[in-house]
């Protein structure tokens, strides 16, 4: 049976992530309010920011970039895009 959470991206109850996905005290909070589909949402978010930026996830700089962005994209205000950056053509 999934573990459902209250959804603080999407506004809803919906299944929760297994696990923490990140260390510390924001993989806490994302374990705990997140859901799994407001997750993957972030995962395409965070490939775009690194892709953007021209940044390898392994660098401290590119990680302390990732979890200023995943604060914000779930716990704080929406966050613009990258300058200059134009979404693909679906």
């Amino acid at each position: 049976m999934a573990r459902i959470v209250h959804c603080v991206k999407l506004g809803r109850d919906l299944p929760g992530l297994e696990e923490a996905p990140w260390p510390g005290e924001i993989g806490q909070r994302i374990y705990e309010q997140v859901s799994a589909q407001a997750w993957g949402m972030w995962k395409d978010h965070a490939k775009m920011l690194l892709n953007e930026f021209r940044m390898a996830p392994w660098t401290p700089e590119a990680q302390k970039m990732i979890r200023e962005q995943m604060e914000g994209f779930f716990f704080g205000s929406a966050q613009a895009p990258p300058p200059g950056y134009v979404p693909p053509k679906s």
